[in-house]
């Protein structure tokens, strides 16, 4: 069961609460559904009872009470314990075949994983100042919010400089504030960022965007050398590094003899496993944290796209780069150690990160070259 699924389940719990004259709440149209966090146990946990006890009039200890058996009944779930204020925390039947199909849907969709038409038939029109800033967001709120369904028309109250089009990589659809008469019925969206202190076309497209992009829009970015620099420091190298890695995981496996294949993990060879006891523990220990940020990668989006605010996949892909490298070492055989199953799987989990951090660089209008 897949996040999403999991997702799904818990509203169709939701529903029959409902249905049922157990609560008296109108059905959320989604819900979130999370790793557990400190006091919280199983594979994810949701607060959609929290989220339903106001609503419903009831505490939300009852809310997540009334729940939980129509969540222990439901197809690939093993537990539902209700832990703290009223968090439902779930176990599945098959948490690792959930992993597999997570990283097969993701392989299957490429960079366009996270892609939706979540705001399908929604229209705006995104309009900023001449500042650089503004208009390098503008355009990556654009990306983000087409890549959710949504038709978007862009323009600058005056004409940009053409060094912003050709060094930055900004194309806008109009110039000039955009008449009422043009749009009446289509909603005037302006983007306004805290301005940049300093020129960043210096830096080049890709740092120059990401020192734009990275920081939330009320906060001052930084235009310095140190978005250039090729060092941990740095997170955007952070995020091309990864991204590069596992590009040259693909070939050298393939020098090897073998592709990517979603499976489960073994975690038997993973270094520090420890005692063959240990294995499944250290493997969730360094699997767990990718899977988790893979799995949220199209909430990351829709939240992106919802509030404007590129900079949150921006942190998301330095997330996704650091819970990536430390399985990289495990991925290829070593010594005269054949490729196995396990082999495949941790290739085909590292293929996924690569595609969720270049389709999430592409989207910020950043390239994710393969050799860095």
């Amino acid at each position: 069961m897949t996040p999403v699924e999991l997702s799904r389940t818990v509203l169709r719990a939701v529903r029959r609460a409902v249905d049922e004259g157990e609560l008296n709440v109108t059905v959320p149209e989604r819900v979130v559904v999370a790793p557990p966090g400190p006091g919280g146990c199983g594979d994810y946990a949701t607060s959609v009872a929290l989220q339903l006890a106001r609503p419903a009039g009831q505490p939300p200890l009852r809310v997540a009470e009334i729940l939980r058996p129509h969540l222990s009944g439901a197809d690939g779930i093993s537990d539902v314990v209700v832990t703290g204020p009223g968090f439902l925390n779930i176990s599945l039947r098959d948490a690792a075949g959930a992993s597999a199909a997570l990283v097969g849907e993701i392989l299957r969709r490429g960079g366009r994983y996270g892609y939706t038409q979540q705001f399908s038939g929604q229209v705006l029109w995104l309009r900023c100042p001449r500042e650089v800033r503004a208009v390098v967001v503008t355009d990556a709120v654009a990306r983000i919010l087409r890549s959710q369904g949504a038709f978007v028309r862009t323009s600058c109250e005056e004409r940009p400089p053409p060094e912003w089009r050709d060094v930055l990589g900004v194309r806008l659809d109009a110039d000039g504030r955009p008449a009422a008469s043009a749009a009446p019925d289509v909603p005037h969206v302006g983007v306004r960022p805290v301005p940049a202190p300093a020129d960043p076309l210096p830096l080049g497209r890709d740092a120059a965007r990401w020192a734009l992009l990275q920081p939330a829009a009320h906060d001052r970015p930084r235009i310095t050398g140190e978005h250039l620099v090729q060092r941990e420091s740095n997170p955007l190298f952070r995020v091309r590094y990864a991204h590069a890695r596992t590009r040259a995981l693909t070939r050298n496996a393939v020098d090897l003899g073998f592709t990517a294949e979603p499976g489960v993990l073994d975690a038997g060879a993973l270094p520090d496993a420890g005692a063959p006891e240990a294995a499944p523990a250290a493997a969730r220990t360094l699997v767990s944290p990718l899977v988790t940020a893979l799995a949220d990668h199209p909430r990351i989006l829709r939240s992106a796209a919802t509030h404007h605010a590129p900079d949150r996949l921006a942190r998301h892909l330095v997330t996704v780069a650091d819970a990536v490298v430390p399985l990289l070492p495990t991925v290829l055989p070593s010594g005269e150690e054949k490729p196995s199953a396990a082999h495949r799987a941790r290739l085909a989990l590292a293929e996924a990160a690569g595609a969720v951090l270049a389709g999430g660089l592409s989207l910020l209008g950043i390239d994710a070259p393969d050799h860095l």
